[in-house]
């Protein structure tokens, strides 16, 4: 077995997903309560709509098994009220239909549900039904909404999986220069565009690269990872550097493109004059130094990246510093 670092193998394994089970027929409802409780969820119970909103609002399930024919406030009508409401609008549902009735399956869908099962149903596919919904809502909660790359979890979990594998990577930490002055300017809208047009030239220079392909995410606000072979680096940030420059200078106004600066008047009346955007990229080198914890990782290309802002232009600035 492979020898994994102190702080990574000591770390307590993630809580029990929980499971919302809404089902007026107690039998059914005990059956799938025990059978997901095997498979190691936690589960939730309700025999009618109205106990299921006060456990969904009290608890905020991972995922919600919904009857539709139920007293009172039956399937479609939960559903409605759980999508309603801010607390639990994200929440994955699978619909619990009678056999045959398309009729329920199409309302369910329309009335928000994610997915239906025909009862009676086979356990084996129910639970794999759920393990697929829950990865996939995984998966949307990982991604920026802006740029669709993956984010700060996904980012960590790759980071952890390249330091606990011992082979080589370098991890890349771009911002853009002067951002601030651009939404001061423009507004956060014309903002979002510099923050798209930079995650679609990093995925373009990324993708252009030979095998093993390298790993993008996005942050946060103007803040990227790529995670690489040490020797991919340079042409991906070159490459990088080069089609955001061209591309930024589309997104300015004319005038502020054309004279190579902004205009921006301070609180106190004061024009200031900041150049227009750049990057900065810190690169931490797994050959240089070796790491036991992602979180080091981040702080070297951290530290490298503010050496690199201190240049002019955009600026590439590699940690050569050897472990002891």
């Amino acid at each position: 077995m492979t020898d994994q670092p102190e702080h990574l193998a000591d770390q307590p394994p993630p809580p029990a997903e929980v499971i919302l089970v809404a089902d007026d027929d107690r039998d059914i409802a005990r059956f799938v309560e025990v059978n997901f409780q095997l498979e190691g969820f936690q589960v939730l119970v309700a025999h009618d709509g109205e106990q299921a909103l006060v456990l969904a609002r009290q608890h905020r399930p991972d995922l919600a098994l919904v009857d539709v024919r139920m007293p009172g406030i039956d399937g479609l009508e939960l559903t409605r009220r759980l999508r309603s409401d801010p607390r639990t609008s994200a929440l994955p549902i699978i619909m619990l239909t009678a056999k045959g009735l398309t009729v329920d399956k199409v309302v369910g869908l329309t009335a928000g549900a994610d997915d239906y099962v025909v009862k009676p149903f086979d356990n084996a596919e129910l639970v794999a039904r759920v393990r697929s919904m829950l990865r996939r809502a995984q998966e949307f909660r990982e991604v920026s909404p802006l740029t669709g790359l993956p984010g700060n979890t996904r980012i960590l979990r790759e980071l952890s999986d390249r330091v606990r594998s011992g082979t080589d990577f370098a991890v890349c930490y771009i911002d853009i220069d002067r951002f601030k002055s651009v939404n001061d300017a423009y507004g956060f809208g014309r903002g979002d565009e510099f923050i798209a047009v930079l995650a679609r030239c990093l995925h373009q220079a990324v993708a252009e690269q030979a095998e093993p392909p390298a790993f993008l995410g996005h942050v946060g606000g103007d803040d990227f990872v790529i995670v690489c072979l040490p020797d991919q680096v340079r042409p991906i940030t070159s490459q990088a550097v080069e089609d955001f420059e061209k591309a930024a200078d589309d997104i300015y106004d004319p005038e502020d493109a054309d004279r190579g600066y902004l205009e921006i008047v301070d609180r106190r009346g004061n024009i200031q004059r900041p150049n227009l955007v750049s990057i900065s990229v810190g690169v931490a080198l797994s050959t240089a130094r070796k790491f036991s914890d992602p979180r080091e990782v981040i702080t070297v290309a951290t530290e490298m990246k503010n050496v690199a802002k201190k240049e002019a232009g955009s600026f590439v600035a590699y940690d050569r510093r050897r472990s002891r």
